[in-house]
């Protein structure tokens, strides 16, 4: 049986009998660490579930309960639990065991939050917006250029509950690193948080340098020789994925601000520090992409500027031509009615007179409009 059809009986039995029958039921079939990308789904929304102590990882694999009562029982160290778009019988069980509070298990399971940091009593919630850049060949105006997910994170004294939404943003590199810094690590579930937010905010920064290679190229192809031909929908494309961008970043600046500042229980004072450095590069890219939105106004107003400019020479040109053809087209009007009695109609070189008044007029008329510009 798979860990998520465990989770699912959690709810059906409830007690803490049903959760020691659960946790036997795990112990058929080891755990895989989905969170690493080379492994693929497999249809469990556990990721994995991992104890540490002095900011090492403890041997064998274990489960969710005995892991927690362990650690509880000891008093120190603490569980580290990933979790991939669970359900809500899935999350029940976990809910249940860890006391976590209802309204933060349904912002959990539903996803599609802003970012933002609540306290339930001695729990702290964390919600974080990923994002990666979609590679693509050359930008249009149907071209997807960024993805966002989200990963949630619930940090207890000797918790923490990692959920995650989407198909990037995996945290298997994450824990990698962590455990390769056992004195960091050491400082508890605040640091996998101070981590995990670092991690965001690096991808944001790599997404911002991607996007502006977009913008880069668009600008180029706007101020070149034939600017005017450049298709607008790929401005408007780029200015919609940064809106996109703008909603993942911007709004975790008050979060970040909050783990740097005020004083959480659940979170160590020495790492506030290094919240404050998190929150220095997210300033970084919040002041980047509003730089952005104001260069792609600015090539936006110059594309528009360019399409009027060549609308206006079309029509100076037009005009001119029209101008030049007036002239044989009013002469031969003229002569062009059946009148019996009209001048030069008998005389032998009036046919030839006419024309050359005709070619001398029009080659007048080019070249004014060309030394005028029109032509």
């Amino acid at each position: 049986m798979s860990m998520a059809g465990n989770l699912r009986k959690v709810t059906r039995l409830g007690r803490a009998g049903g959760l020691r029958k659960v946790a036997r039921l795990a112990r058929r079939r080891p755990r895989v660490d989905l969170s690493h990308p080379a492994r693929s789904p497999l249809g469990s929304s556990v990721v994995n579930c991992v104890t540490y102590r002095d900011g090492v990882r403890t041997p064998g694999g274990g489960d969710v309960v005995d892991a927690v009562e362990r650690v509880r029982k000891q008093g120190d160290g603490f569980v580290w639990l990933g979790l991939h778009e669970p359900t809500d019988q899935e999350f029940a069980g976990i809910a249940e065991l860890l006391d976590l509070h209802p309204l933060a298990v349904e912002d959990a399971i539903e996803a599609h939050q802003r970012p933002k940091l609540e306290r339930y009593g001695e729990t702290l919630f964390a919600v974080f917006k990923t994002v990666c850049y979609v590679e693509h060949e050359r930008l249009t105006a149907s071209s997807e250029v960024v993805n966002t997910g989200e990963i949630m994170v619930f940090v207890g004294r000797d918790f923490v509950v990692t959920v995650r939404h989407g198909r990037h943003g995996s945290l298997g590199p994450l824990r990698e690193d962590l455990e390769s810094d056992p004195r960091q690590l050491a400082k508890g579930p605040s640091a996998v948080l101070h981590a995990i937010a670092d991690h965001v905010v690096d991808d944001f920064l790599t997404v911002i340098d991607a996007v502006q290679e977009d913008i880069d190229e668009v600008e180029t192809e706007v101020f070149a020789e034939h600017g005017a031909r450049a298709d607008p929908g790929r401005i408007y494309q780029l200015k919609r994925e940064l809106i996109e961008l703008k909603r993942a970043v911007v709004p975790l600046g008050r979060p970040l601000e909050e783990l740097a500042v005020r004083p959480i229980r659940v979170v160590d004072p020495e790492i506030q520090a290094y919240f404050r450095d998190v929150s220095d590069h997210l300033l970084r890219a919040v002041e980047q992409i509003a730089s952005f939105d104001e260069l792609l106004n600015s090539i936006l107003q110059a594309h528009l500027a360019q399409v009027t400019v060549a609308q206006n020479e079309d029509m100076r040109k037009i005009t001119a031509w029209a101008a030049i053809v007036a002239v044989p087209t009013m002469v031969c009007g003229m002569y062009g009615m059946n009148f019996d009695h009209m001048p030069e109609l008998g005389w032998r070189y009036g046919y030839g007179m006419v024309i050359g008044v005709i070619s001398l007029a029009c080659l007048a008329l080019y070249r004014g409009f060309r030394r005028n510009g029109w032509l």
